[in-house]
């Protein structure tokens, strides 16, 4: 990959088509997917912040519409978790199978109830996705088999003022039997929007997925 990826790309899902930026520096070591929360997008602040970090250590990004503009105008549809995670299972095996992808590992980045869906899809391809950040999510939404499944390690992010998502990342966190690691973030909320809450997120997140995707990283 000698030159920097940055295409807006449309990705099939049966019928209909996700689009997804696609951004990757050159010689990445790994590629992340992003699975956006309720009422969220690919255009979301957060996780286009998030992205540009990741960019910056080596890591190419997906960030994506997992629901068509008709969709997300329907409230159901944004916690319809085995929709999203179909939608995200398709998407990675897009990134599986494109000639400019297909060599990386891949992460997934989950936010809201768009952790719930990264969870489940890991869970369906089991070692082939090598590491999953879950900010602010609800991987309580995931099911517990689904995550007693998910063979990659898992690292869930959550604010120290969202008591009640504290507690539901704690319970999920117990179902868990992978690599696994619990952070709460102080002086957050559920949307990271205090200072230096979102930036610790990003630090996080990206020393995690380095220490998964990186090949002689992930070797040890």
């Amino acid at each position: 990959m000698a030159n920097k990826i940055a295409t807006l790309e449309r990705i099939p899902v049966g019928p209909i088509h996700i689009e997804g930026m696609l951004e990757c520096p050159a010689n990445a070591y790994g590629i992340v997917l992003f699975a956006h929360g309720s009422g969220s997008s690919r255009h979301s602040k957060r996780n286009t912040y998030v992205a540009r970090v990741l960019q910056n250590i080596g890591i190419g990004t997906l960030l994506m519409d997992l629901l068509t503009p008709e969709e997300e105008a329907d409230y159901a549809a944004r916690f319809d978790i085995p929709l999203l995670t179909h939608r995200l299972l398709a998407a990675t095996n897009w990134i599986k199978t494109d000639q400019r992808t297909k060599h990386l590992p891949i992460g997934y980045f989950g936010a809201s109830t768009g952790a719930a869906a990264a969870l489940q899809a890991a869970a369906g391809f089991g070692e082939e996705i090598g590491a999953v950040v879950s900010r602010g999510g609800r991987p309580d939404m995931a099911g517990i088999s689904a995550l007693e499944n998910v063979k990659s390690p898992t690292l869930l992010l959550v604010g120290g003022w969202d008591d009640e998502v504290i507690t539901l990342n704690r319970e999920a966190y117990e179902h868990l039997r992978c690599i696994k690691e619990l952070v709460i973030i102080p002086g957050a909320t559920h949307l990271f929007t205090e200072p230096g809450t979102l930036e610790e997120v990003a630090r996080q997140a990206a020393a995690w997925f380095e220490r998964c995707l990186k090949p002689e990283n992930a070797a040890q």
